[in-house]
């Protein structure tokens, strides 16, 4: 989709009464102080608050959460100038609680774990959109460590780079998309690691069991080999990640999320997510984190935030309705002053049909503009539960 900017900055707010999407003016965080219990009803830890993050183990495998997962998207471009958006996802499912005897004790084939990977690539020059998904159980071909950041899914992997005194954090990724395709990576943190929520607590639900502990380095120095067929382009770009564990991920009337990650030229980030309910309004759990250029983060509620859809794609794969224009209006946290931020996708069908894990969903590279018709920004998007719900998935 591409929308013309004069147009698209005449018409957005009449499009905003139109589409009925603004985002209710509502308090933050209410019911903070429900009780929140140990576990789950099926054995699960939920997140607490207070916790402790101890590292390189934090950004390991907690098994005794049901749901995790590694999320990296980036930004890349090539010496010859083309460029390209990237994701790599490593997920972790347990089927049983930790103790359970009710599985295999195989250590080559375990059923008490399966881990689901998505790589996607996007060519923004040409608009082509390529992915791959695997689903394997714990074993030999799919295994995260809980003692640091080292987690594969065949030949795919994501792990922490031994670390030299004085350096920065850096990862390894190495990941492909079929046969011809692949990238190898090298990512050093350009900022502090940033942990989201209130008092570790990432909540996305009145219901105090949904959340998560998110961890997120918000800005990463990506530079390596990207293989194309039989060529190999030297990249270098920027990334982003998150690390999030938890037991749930939505409440009894949600139906998914609309998420964004915004790395801005000015050095700044934002991170926002909007709990959706079936009937489309947004939760009160919604939030936009804010990251100022030293790596302070602090969020507001959708008190102080307009999440206005523009335009829709429609998918002629799955049928799915997504947003293809978004307009962020937030207030920000440093000046008190609105900031107004337009996310239009590079290519409108970056869709994961989600043929093998059951689960599809957009994750799509994005430019930033501002309400000057300014480019300020790159991004990723995520519109999950648009295909159908992720209850009883998440």
């Amino acid at each position: 989709m591409n929308l013309p900017l004069d147009k698209l900055y005449m018409s957005n707010r009449r499009l905003a009464i139109l589409g009925g999407m603004l985002v209710a003016w509502i308090g933050f965080l209410p019911d903070v102080g429900a009780e929140i219990p140990k576990l789950t009803s099926d054995g699960f830890a939920v997140p607490q608050p207070g916790r402790h993050f101890v590292f390189p183990r934090d950004h390991g495998s907690h098994p005794d959460f049901a749901i995790e997962w590694w999320y990296i998207t980036g930004h890349l471009t090539a010496t010859n100038q083309s460029s390209f958006g990237f994701q790599a996802t490593f997920f972790r499912r347990a089927l049983v609680p930790p103790g359970s005897t009710n599985h295999s004790p195989s250590a080559a084939f375990a059923d008490d774990q399966v881990y689901l990977a998505h790589m996607a690539l996007v060519n923004k020059n040409s608009g082509e959109f390529l992915f791959q998904e695997r689903l394997n159980r714990a074993g030999w071909d799919a295994f995260s460590s809980t003692n640091t950041l080292d987690v594969r899914n065949g030949n795919w992997r994501l792990r922490l780079a031994p670390k030299s005194t004085g350096a920065a954090e850096a990862l390894e990724l190495q990941g492909s998309v079929g046969a011809d395709d692949a990238f190898t990576l090298k990512l050093m943190a350009k900022k502090p690691l940033v942990i989201f929520g209130t008092n570790a607590v990432s909540r996305k639900a009145a219901d105090p069991s949904a959340a998560s502990h998110y961890l997120t380095f918000p800005r990463l120095a990506a530079a390596g080999t990207l293989t194309l067929a039989e060529t190999n382009l030297t990249v270098t770009g920027e990334a982003w990640m998150d690390h999030e564990f938890s037991s749930s991920q939505l409440g009894a009337d949600q139906v998914g999320w609309d998420w964004l990650s915004l790395q801005l030229f000015d050095g700044r980030e934002l991170m926002a997510y909007r709990m959706r309910h079936s009937d489309g309004s947004t939760d009160l759990f919604s939030t936009v984190a804010w990251i100022d250029q030293p790596g302070q983060v602090r969020q507001i509620g959708p008190d102080k935030f307009q999440w206005t859809v523009l335009a829709h794609w429609r998918s002629p794969k799955s049928g799915a309705d997504y947003p293809s224009l978004l307009r962020l209006e937030a207030i920000s946290p440093a000046t008190g002053r609105p900031e107004t931020f337009i996310v239009q996708p590079f290519v409108a069908d970056q869709e994961l049909t989600g043929n093998v894990g059951g689960v599809g969903y957009w994750e799509g590279a994005c430019r930033v503009w501002d309400d000057n018709k300014r480019e300020i920004g790159r991004a990723y998007m995520e519109l999950t539960g648009y295909s159908k719900s992720l209850k009883g998935s998440f």
